[in-house]
Order: structure tokens, then sequence, then C-alpha cells
């Protein structure tokens, strides 16, 4: 675990993420990562273009058969 402190970086607050954890994921600069809140605090996750792309795909189905889904829900 490592202790991080939210900083001011221009006109917003960021917080830095230490290199070696970085380095071990294989991740750098303009990575994209999801902030969650959960009940214990807040976790940061990549950020899956695959996922995204399932969300977007849920969302047209749920709109496309809600007539459907409605009926099969009771």
């Amino acid at each position: 675990m490592h202790k991080l402190k939210i900083r001011k970086i221009g006109n917003s607050l960021g917080v830095v993420l230490p290199k070696e954890v970085l380095d071990r994921k294989g991740v750098g600069a303009d990575t994209e990562l999801m902030l969650n809140e959960t009940d214990s605090g807040l976790e940061l996750l990549f950020f899956e273009a695959d996922m995204a792309d399932a969300d977007e795909w849920i969302e047209r189905g749920a709109k496309r058969y809600r007539n459907t889904l409605r009926a099969l829900a009771q």
C-alpha cells in the first residue's frame, strides 16, 4: 500500500502515482483510469475499452427491447 497526497496541479487537484507501481503495471502517461467510489474509499481501475463497448451495447439493447424486457420482468 502506498500513501499518496492530494496536490494542487495548475487549477486542479491530483495525486502523483509512484513510478515503481506504474512500471509494474506497464502503464504511463495518457493511460486512462476509472475512479470508482466504494463503501471503504476510492478505487482506481484501468479503463478497458471492451467494457465501455459492452456498456454501450447493453444500453442500446435495453432501449431497443424495452417493452420485451418489461414484459419478461413481470
